[in-house]
């Protein structure tokens, strides 16, 4: 049975975030294969791979870019290289730059690399010349010029006896450096476009190189020759030579010959036998993503592409990282699916909690792909269904099943396993004829959805009984109802948590009630005017005949539904408020907006109880949980968070605060009656109360020999202690009423202290001259104005020399 007690909330505190940590640019695993390192911006994070957690994060001082970085192979070292043409290196566990030196580059460093032994450090420049580092002794041993443009390559042959180093540039040639002499002693030549990976056989003869001209080569680094050459049909970003003498038959795998895997534009990884130039197996794309149609042509900038891929030999793994900043670990030999990670989120669009108790989160994002978040561990599935930007999502009330729409002008339904916590699409419908911008799921029972697009239309649309996944079949939605509901995009729908109502909000600055009652069209009740700009959302009150709506005038109506009058307005937000939801059963409201802020309003007073900033910009995704405990915030900063109600925390811990105020009160009253003056003085300073500091000290001149036993009781307090003493004696100075206790106070405190100890307190200065005109006229002992005056005109130099 519900508490009938009802409390308002006052406050919500963040408790976990998930913020972008990858941006771009290199991304290299540990030896230890605990850990990922990864640049964002002017830092390179450390991502711990089994709790997904940014436990580390090293900044340059000079907020520059990375433009590059290596691990060493030891895990010890970290070096980066910034576009202020400076090399750190870092003891990246503790976070701290344990030095810093010139790069000799005239342009930023492009590539680096250690050798295995950790004490080569090789960096490839755009200005064309590669330097290598000993960073043990710190110094410059290499200086090999000879490159055009760029080196985006630089790799140690893995035996380190050989002392042989590869390179790239612009030209597409390998160069292999022999480091003894310091010269380029050949030039490999087979790649007409930019060569983007190198790996090497066990035994060190053999060399596949990837590049973007679609094709590996296979190199005899004996005789230094090609030895075949193996087009794959993809600009390859990354190649990885299997493992001899493992078992992967289950990846097409059934000869002893040399087979490689690469990743490329096409978003899948595909296993080749370099011998016979034959593509042996190709990932399953549920497992991956869905590949380019093969008529479409491939971009550059193609968001399903591989960016690099990682060899983990421990754990026999392989990590590949997307165009679009996902991580994401296969484990071998079946390149199943282990983990994902979202690097950068771009704009969140949306957010809801998704799962039993609320324990993930589904995100729509600048993408036409899903993420759902595991909120224990951070990792993440990534969906793929929709083929434009998802715009809105919705959940149905048990939140096993969900629905998104998107400008692909579709919708889906999803649904998650409770055991596994695996999402599929179950459904799928699509005859809007624009994007669609907004979803609302049924409430009583996942029964149907509504959408509403920028075509200006709602529609209605049916479920099947059974939305449990069977096979890989997806149900095909068909419309029930489709109504031209306004004049401009509708941006906003909501069912009513009886199902027999829909509200709409549109650009056209009204919403509208509608009935979902028979099976018919919709039927028009009524109509809600009143914003001067469009509506942002619609909201149901669960517990009253009242609708919710807000809007781009920077406003939030509550409407009548059995009027459709307007009852109350909120106002606070500087731009639009793009999101309104009911929360502690119907009786506050949370709005999100432009502005960044989210604010918590209590409807009976029209009060507005809290203002939450953490975010920077537009607070597109707003949601509570279904025990009203938590919400979450989704930014166009690309962060997410998730907020815990401390309403109870802070009640009980301001009960426990007042609870200890009494029991310090009724000890200093104990302490008063004992004549403990030294102890209670301390405590009535401690509790920052500066009229029972003024209580103690009157009882301590009340009693005989007053002088020597407040003289005896101030001079033992704390430096602290007397210069808060000294603080309130400048206000109890200012009234006749307590004027000459404060003097009895000051004329302790100014003749028994140096000017220089007085000093040290803070402010001290300032508070001494607002003593000064209340003691031109009083009948105070000379010494003490002497000794005021003395301290006042102490130079302001010996002044800041004795604070420091």
């Amino acid at each position: 049975m519900a508490n009938t007690n009802l409390q308002f909330k006052t406050n919500y505190a963040a408790s976990s975030k998930i913020e972008p940590f990858y941006k771009g640019g290199k991304v290299q695993i540990s030896k230890d294969e605990k850990y990922i390192f990864c640049t964002c911006g002017s830092r390179v994070n450390v991502l711990e791979i089994s709790t997904g957690k940014i436990i580390h994060s090293v900044e340059h001082d000079d907020q520059e870019d990375i433009t590059s970085f290596a691990l060493s192979c030891d895990d010890e070292l970290l070096v980066t290289a910034s576009r202020a043409l400076l090399l750190k290196q870092w003891d990246w566990r503790q976070a701290q730059c344990t030095r810093s030196w010139k790069a000799i580059h005239t342009v930023p460093v492009a590539s680096m690399t250690f050798d295995c032994t950790s004490t080569l450090l090789a960096t490839g420049g755009c200005d064309g010349t590669i330097k290598l580092w000993d960073v043990v002794k710190q110094y410059c041993t290499h200086n090999l010029k000879g490159s055009s443009g760029v080196v985006h390559l630089v790799q140690f042959h893995p035996d380190i006896n050989r002392l042989q180093l590869f390179s790239s540039s612009l030209d597409c040639g390998i160069r292999l450096w022999d480091l003894r002499s310091s010269q380029c002693v050949c030039v490999l030549q087979s790649h007409y476009s930019a060569v983007t990976s190198l790996s090497f056989s066990s035994d060190g003869d053999t060399m596949i190189s990837s590049g973007r001209d679609k094709i590996c080569t296979v190199w005899d680094l004996k005789n230094r020759k090609a030895k075949r050459t193996v087009p794959v049909y993809e600009a390859v970003e990354g190649v990885v030579l299997l493992p001899e003498k493992k078992d992967f038959s289950q990846i097409g795998v059934t000869s002893k010959d040399l087979h490689f895997i690469t990743a490329g534009s096409k978003g899948v990884l595909r296993v080749w036998e370099a011998s016979t130039a034959r593509c042996v197996y190709t990932q399953n794309h549920n497992s991956a993503v869905t590949p380019a149609s093969e008529g479409e042509e491939e971009k550059d900038d193609d968001p399903h592409g591989i960016t690099y891929l990682l060899h983990l030999p421990t754990a026999s793994r392989l990590a590949t990282v997307t165009a679009e900043h996902n991580i994401l670990l296969y484990q071998l030999p079946g390149l199943t699916t282990q983990q994902q990670f979202v690097g950068y989120n771009d704009e969140v669009l949306d957010v809801k909690f998704l799962g039993k108790a609320d324990s993930h989160i589904v995100v729509a994002t600048n993408s036409c792909q899903l993420k759902v978040f595991e909120l224990l561990t951070n990792s993440c599935q990534i969906l793929y269904g929709h083929t434009d930007t998802v715009l809105s999502l919705d959940v149905f009330k048990k939140g096993a099943v969900f629905a998104s729409c998107a400008k692909d002008k579709s919708v889906r339904v999803w649904h998650m396993d409770s055991d596994s916590g695996q999402v599929r699409c179950v459904a799928q419908g699509s005859s809007h004829t624009n994007a669609v911008g907004s979803i609302t799921c049924s409430r009583i029972k996942a029964s149907f959805i509504v959408s509403g697009s920028q075509d200006c239309t709602v529609k209605v649309w049916d479920l099947p009984a059974d939305l449990s996944p069977t096979g890989t079949d997806i149900h095909q939605l068909t419309a029930r109802t489709t109504e031209k509901a306004h004049d401009k995009d509708v941006n906003s729908v909501a069912v009513s948590p009886n199902d027999k109502l829909l509200a709409s909000g549109s650009q056209d600055r009204t919403a509208k009630l509608w009935s979902l009652a028979g099976e018919g069209n919709l039927g028009l009740l009524g109509v809600f005017r009143g914003h001067r700009r469009g509506i942002w959302a619609v909201c149901f009150s669960p517990v009253d005949q009242v609708l919710a709506t807000s809007s781009a005038d920077g406003t939030t109506k509550l409407w009548s539904l059995q009027d459709f009058s307007c009852l109350k307005t909120f106002e606070g937000h500087d731009a639009s408020v793009l999101k309104v939801i009911f929360v502690s059963r119907g009786t506050q409201l949370l709005t999100s907006g432009s502005d960044g802020l989210v604010k918590l309003w209590t409807i009976k007073t029209n009060e507005c109880v809290k203002t939450l900033d953490a975010h920077q910009d537009k607070v597109w995704g707003l949601h509570a949980s279904r025990k009203d405990d938590k919400m979450v915030t989704g930014s166009a900063d690309s962060n997410i968070t998730v907020w815990a109600d401390v309403t109870e925390v802070e009640l009980a811990e301001e009960q426990a605060k007042q609870e200890d105020q009494i029991l310090k009160q009724q000890e200093l009253s104990n302490l008063l009656h004992e004549k403990k003056y030294l102890k209670a003085l301390g405590l009535a300073i401690s509790l920052d109360q500066p009229h029972t500091v003024l209580t103690v000290i009157k009882a301590i001149r009340q009693g005989e020999d007053s002088h020597e036993l407040l003289e005896k009781t101030i001079l033992k307090l704390r430096l602290d202690q007397k210069e808060s003493l000294l603080r309130y004696c400048v206000v109890w100075n200012t009234n006749a009423r307590n004027c000459l206790d404060a003097q009895a106070v000051l004329q302790v405190l100014l003749t028994h202290l140096p000017p220089e100890e007085l000093l040290q307190y803070q402010g001290a200065r300032t508070h001494l001259e607002g003593l000064i005109p209340y003691t031109e006229d009083e009948d105070m002992e000379d010494d003490v104005k002497k000794q005021i005056k003395t301290v006042k005109r102490l130079p302001v130099s010996q002044c800041e020399a004795l604070a420091s």
